[in-house]
């Protein structure tokens, strides 16, 4: 999530903390993170930067609408994403090694042969 929408303005002291994800509740362009323990450390503009403790879930709407994901905790860090993912998303997600190239590949091929 940081690496397609806030990876240039995430305040440095917070960039490397793997504890730290962003939430935005809007209408457009939500991500909001479930936990068992939040703290909100940060905001910047119309982004919260908060520190968690044992992540439940993650909901993902992109501002064109055309991604919708969410992640479920399956167990400790391993979970399953089910949605919809745009082009761009894919390639987002195997940049931030979420995907395997295979999937991505596959995917990019599914979405070329779809009329």
């Amino acid at each position: 999530m940081i690496l397609s929408t806030c990876e240039s303005f995430i305040p440095v002291e917070l960039a490397e903390d793997s504890s730290v994800f962003p939430e935005k509740a809007s209408q457009i362009g939500t991500m909001y993170v479930e936990a068992e323990d939040k703290e909100t450390v940060q905001i910047k503009g119309d982004i919260s930067f908060t520190r968690v403790s044992n992540v439940l879930g993650i909901i993902y709407n992109s501002k064109s609408g055309r991604t919708r994901l969410k992640w479920r905790s399956v167990k400790g860090d391993f979970g399953k994403v089910t949605g919809e993912a745009s082009p761009n998303s894919l390639v987002n997600l195997y940049t931030a090694r979420v995907l395997s190239r295979s999937y991505a590949e596959r995917s990019r091929a599914d979405e070329s042969a779809s009329p």
